[in-house]
């Protein structure tokens, strides 16, 4: 069982146990408990009544942020000839073929978000066990295996967040920072949350948000109503 800190412990007494917030107190009460000297990242993680391992009710999406992740976000380009030149006017930090596959199998994986086009996941492919237990495989159904190139370089800039389901059904993704205006992290955190309940498999049944939870770096897990998300998002 972790041993948290002093800081910690006293910023989770302010969590009144038992009681599920409304986002806004929520986010309200996380920059209130703040202790740490740094800018916290703030995160949300939400239980999904799926069982992914199912095919079929694997919940993976991705949707940009309108505030971004206040990251700065390293983009590598799998691309040749016109895509190529396409990718770095659009911004991608790295661009290549070849030459970016030897790197990484050398150990190199200096970037936060991998894009290819469909004519190099031939090669890519050699990829998989080194890209995919670390969520940065290119893939079709997030956006990042596309001919349009620039755009998801773009996108991928302004604070594209990918998301997918673990083992236990949850889906973690984040928001933002801590220094963010609260109604900047609210807007990012329901863009989010409209994302996710898009992305309801058809074969998931029963209520499909179970819980969610919105954290920071060093602060505690704030539980929110699911419920109440759930009705303002379909509204």
């Amino acid at each position: 069982m972790p041993v948290h800190g002093k800081r910690y412990n006293e910023a989770k007494k302010q969590v009144e146990p038992g009681k599920l917030y409304e986002p806004r107190e929520a986010v309200e009460l996380l920059k209130k408990v703040k202790r740490a000297k740094f800018d916290e990242t703030v995160e949300v993680a939400v239980r999904l009544g799926v069982d992914p391992r199912h095919a079929d009710q694997m919940v993976r999406g991705a949707v940009v942020l309108p505030h971004g992740t206040g990251k700065v976000t390293r983009v590598l380009v799998f691309a040749r000839g016109d895509k190529a030149k396409e990718a770095q006017a659009a911004g991608a930090d790295y661009v290549g073929a070849e030459d970016l596959i030897e790197k990484i199998q050398g150990g190199w994986l200096e970037f936060d978000t991998a894009i290819a086009t469909p004519d190099m996941m031939g090669l890519v492919g050699r990829l998989g066990r080194i890209l995919g237990p670390r969520g940065l495989m290119p893939n079709p159904k997030t956006g990042t295996v596309t001919m349009d190139v620039a755009s998801a370089v773009r996108e991928s800039k302004q604070g594209k967040v990918e998301f997918r389901t673990e083992k236990a059904g949850i889906v973690h993704g984040k928001i933002g920072k801590l220094s963010f205006e609260t109604d900047k992290i609210l807007e990012n955190f329901y863009t989010f949350m409209g994302a996710l309940l898009r992305a309801k498999p058809a074969a998931a049944k029963g209520q499909y948000i179970k819980g969610v939870t919105i954290t920071s770096t060093m602060g505690p897990g704030i539980p929110i109503n699911p419920a109440k998300i759930a009705r303002e998002e379909i509204a």
